[in-house]
């Protein structure tokens, strides 16, 4: 069963521990550095699901979460955006470009892992399955 989870996120430190705290509940995490190249992947990979910071080189994550809902083989895919953006109307900015879901940074290791599997489908809610 598919288990990959596309990290789009260019700071290594919070890439680093969103993929220790996914990979230790049984995920498989594919991670790109930029917007660009994160397309690119998401495209070829299948992900479960998109996790997407919004403040990166080049391209931003509202730009990235649009052209991925271009893309009608990602149509079902979550883009749970994972951003230290937290102003007013940055939430509804965000989901309007596309994403499906918002998480703040700084991520809450106890709880992170629970927050993006509300965004999985119904049948791969339980971590640690592969």
């Amino acid at each position: 069963m598919n288990n990959r989870l596309l990290i789009i996120e260019d700071n290594e430190q919070n890439l680093y521990l969103m993929r220790f705290l996914l990979e230790r509940s049984g995920f498989t995490i594919i991670g790109a550095e930029d917007g660009r190249k994160g397309i690119e992947i998401a495209l070829s990979c299948d992900p479960l699901a998109i996790l997407l910071d919004i403040q990166l080189p080049a391209m931003d994550g509202y730009a990235v979460a649009a052209e991925l809902k271009k893309h009608p083989e990602l149509d079902k895919v979550p883009i749970i955006a994972v951003t230290s953006y937290a102003m007013v109307g940055d939430r509804e900015q965000i989901l309007a470009a596309g994403a499906t879901g918002y998480i703040e940074k700084p991520i809450n290791p106890e709880t992170f892992v629970a927050e993006i599997m509300h965004y999985l489908p119904k049948d791969r809610q339980t971590a640690g399955e592969k």
